[in-house]
């Protein structure tokens, strides 16, 4: 289930920040990084506000005094907790809150994308839908643009399509 993470992150992104200078790329790794803990088994620090808030951390650490590559790598973190938010993490208030509530979600128990698989089929179909919507908008389909995307991870708001 990687679509709906990707696309729910780039529309959210989109119509929040409306940065012409954010790199979508990031924002897409970060959403869709947490699965690895699917693989795992259990949920760990990516299903958890605090490793969202400590990836932030580190982003702003790492990149003092380099604002370009700090305006580019902020994009995981954000994208990491937008991933929280579409998978339903935070109704999962002692996951979603580790450490604060107690630690016996963290490392236990199902990761919330196999917890509602069902769900996840659908809102994966609308990842698709939303995946086509992006792609339209901004007009993906034409090599210029596409080009930018792929190099630089922006989206050609002078080429959208409205």
């Amino acid at each position: 289930m990687f679509v709906w993470f990707a696309a729910f992150a780039v529309l959210v992104v989109a119509a929040v920040f409306d940065s012409p200078a954010m790199d979508y790329r990031f924002v897409i790794a970060g959403a869709v990084l947490p699965v690895i803990e699917v693989v795992v088994g259990h949920p760990y620090v990516l299903h958890t506000l605090v490793g969202c808030v400590v990836a932030f951390v580190l982003v702003a650490l790492v990149t003092r005094g380099r604002r370009l590559v700090a305006r580019r790598l902020v994009g995981v973190p954000i994208g990491l907790f937008l991933h929280l938010v579409a998978d339903g993490t935070w109704a999962h208030a002692s996951l979603f809150w580790w450490p604060f509530l107690g630690g016996h979600a963290f490392g236990h128990g199902e990761v919330p994308e196999r917890g509602h698989l069902g769900a996840s089929l659908v809102l994966e179909v609308v990842g698709f839908a939303g995946a086509a919507w992006i792609i339209r908008r901004y007009a993906l389909v034409a090599p210029a643009p596409r080009r930018r995307f792929v190099v630089s991870g922006r989206l050609d708001r002078d080429r959208s399509v409205r």
